[in-house]
């Protein structure tokens, strides 16, 4: 008698193809599949795409323990679409508490953050956020951000510019900067740093972080949050560059006044966590994403 190939637990990320929709917000459907040992990357596992006609294949990871497959049964209503493709090995967002009142659908704030001292405080502005109930959120991070915090201190998911180059492979992929801004209901850039701010008012997009900005949808809120050198706030190019941005009909929460990190004290200090989660609240108030107790 012929020994049976032995096989290996693997998951396969793919995304069903609707009339007019080959990869929306859509139908994120995982399936699972027993393929032999030796496969060891995607296009060697296209054959799985002749187990299901209508689906395409986007990812292929393999997994020692079948009981992680739990993790990615679970409901994926509120993801990005086949942003989890690129980084499997990634926790899912965090939301509110599970006291928190359910909701048809969950408020999505994108929080982009800035190679400012002031990125010392993502832990807990996202931290904060996520106390409001009926909340999701994601973040997105300048290289240079990443030098004044931890990732693990972060409970969300943290985009960066390798994970738009990674995700697009061929035409029929994803484009991160826009599954982002479709994504999302309200932008929040804290701290936005003078470098950033100047791209952002000329409109210059080189980065994951100002793609989005540029592609954003006017018609949903972007706040953001300065935070400079006192020296460099009160550069005259900083006042035209934030009425720019206020042109553009963004929002700013105003810098403050404070002893600064470098020594110096004076205006340009990003506005407290409380203040910025404050007006994020009263933003959705107006907008009908959430109700004061």
């Amino acid at each position: 008698m012929g020994m049976m190939a032995q096989s290996t637990n693997c998951i396969l990320q793919v995304g069903k193809i609707e009339k007019g929709k080959p990869w929306d917000i859509a139908v994120v459907p995982w399936l699972h599949l027993k393929v032999p040992n030796g496969i060891k990357n995607e296009s060697e596992a296209k054959f799985c795409q002749r187990k299901t006609s209508c689906c395409t294949l986007k990812h292929w990871s393999p997994v020692p323990d079948p009981k992680s497959w739990q993790s990615f049964m679970e409901p994926s209503s509120g993801r990005l679409p086949g942003l989890e493709a690129t980084r499997p090995h990634m926790e899912p967002r965090a939301t509110c508490s599970a006291a928190a009142p359910l909701v048809e659908r969950q408020f999505r704030v994108l929080v982009g953050v800035t190679g400012s001292v002031a990125a010392l405080k993502l832990p807990l502005l996202v931290s904060r956020l996520l106390d409001i109930p009926g909340l999701e959120v994601a973040v997105v991070t300048t290289e240079r951000a990443k030098h004044f915090y931890s990732p693990q201190d972060v409970p969300v998911t943290l985009y960066s510019d390798a994970d738009e180059w990674e995700m697009w492979k061929c035409r029929s992929d994803p484009v991160l900067h826009i599954d982002l801004r479709r994504w999302a209901d309200l932008m929040l850039v804290a701290p936005l740093d003078a470098n950033t701010l100047g791209k952002v008012a000329s409109g210059i997009c080189d980065n994951l972080l100002t793609c989005v900005i540029r592609a954003w949808d006017r018609s949903k809120p972007l706040l953001f949050c300065p935070a400079m050198n006192t020296a460099m706030w009160e550069h005259p190019v900083t006042e035209q560059q934030v009425g720019q941005l206020k042109a553009f009909g963004y929002v700013e929460i105003p810098c403050v006044v404070k002893k600064l990190v470098c020594g110096d004290q004076g205006l340009g200090a990003m506005a407290e966590v409380g203040t910025i989660v404050d007006k994020v609240k009263e933003v959705l108030s107006q907008h009908g994403g959430f109700q004061q107790n």
